[in-house]
C-alpha cells in the first residue's frame, strides 16, 4: 500500500514538474516573440496618418436644450465642446507595438493622445445619457449612446441601457443590429457584452 501510495506521489510530481516546465518554456517563447515583434516595432518609420477613422462629433444633433441647468449636463457639453477642436480616434483592442508597427515609433504621442480623446468622448456620453435617463429623457439619451455604439464604444453599460430602451419599445431589430455592432469590437469587453445580451435577449 505505501508503495502504491509513494508511485501515485511520483507520478504527480512528476507530471507537475512537467506541467511547470512546460508553461515555463510557453512564456519564455511568448516574451521572446513579444520583445523581437517590439523591437522590429521600434525600426518602423514614422507614416502619414491620414488614412484613419477620424471622428467628428455632430454636437448639433445632440439634446443640449434639455436640462441646461443641470451641472453634469452642463460639463458634458462643455467637454464635449472642447473635444470637437481636437483629433479623435478609436484605437481600442490595438497596443502600443501595433500602432508602432502600422503606423511609426515617432506616432506613438500623437495616436495616444487621439485614443485618449476618445475615451473621454464616450464616457462623457454615457455619463449625459445617464442624467438624461434619470430625468425621463431616454428619447434623447438613446442618441447619445447610439453615436457611441456606432463608433465602437467599448463601454457595457452603453449597450445594455440602449437593448433596454429598444427593448420597451418592442425594437428587436435594434438589439439585433446592437449584438452586431459589439461582435464587432476589438476589445476585452466583447465577449462580455454579447453574453450579457444573449442572456437577456436569448430570441432575438
Amino acid at each position: 500500500m505505501n508503495i502504491a501510495l509513494l508511485a501515485s506521489s511520483l507520478i504527480i510530481v512528476i507530471l507537475i514538474a512537467h506541467n511547470v516546465k512546460r508553461q515555463n518554456k510557453l512564456k519564455s517563447r511568448v516574451e521572446s516573440e513579444f520583445w523581437a515583434r517590439e523591437h522590429r516595432a521600434n525600426s518602423v518609420r514614422r507614416k502619414s496618418l491620414d488614412g484613419l477613422e477620424y471622428i467628428t462629433i455632430p454636437l448639433e444633433s445632440f439634446p443640449t436644450h434639455i436640462l441646461q441647468q443641470d451641472r453634469v449636463v452642463t460639463e458634458c457639453i462643455e467637454t464635449l465642446e472642447s473635444l470637437t477642436a481636437q483629433k479623435i480616434v478609436n484605437l481600442t483592442g490595438y497596443t502600443n507595438t501595433d500602432l508602432k508597427l502600422e503606423y511609426g515609433t515617432a506616432n506613438i504621442t500623437a495616436l495616444s493622445e487621439y485614443d485618449q480623446n476618445y475615451t473621454v468622448l464616450v464616457r462623457t456620453l454615457q455619463k449625459w445619457a445617464d442624467v438624461l435617463i434619470e430625468a425621463g429623457y431616454p428619447e434623447e439619451a438613446c442618441v447619445l449612446m447610439e453615436f457611441a455604439v456606432d463608433t465602437g464604444t467599448d463601454i457595457s453599460h452603453t449597450y445594455y441601457k440602449l437593448a433596454e430602451y429598444y427593448s420597451s419599445r418592442g425594437e428587436d431589430d435594434r438589439i439585433r443590429r446592437l449584438k452586431g455592432l459589439a461582435g464587432a469590437l476589438r476589445c476585452s469587453s466583447r465577449d462580455i457584452i454579447l453574453k450579457h445580451l444573449g442572456r437577456e435577449y436569448p430570441h432575438i
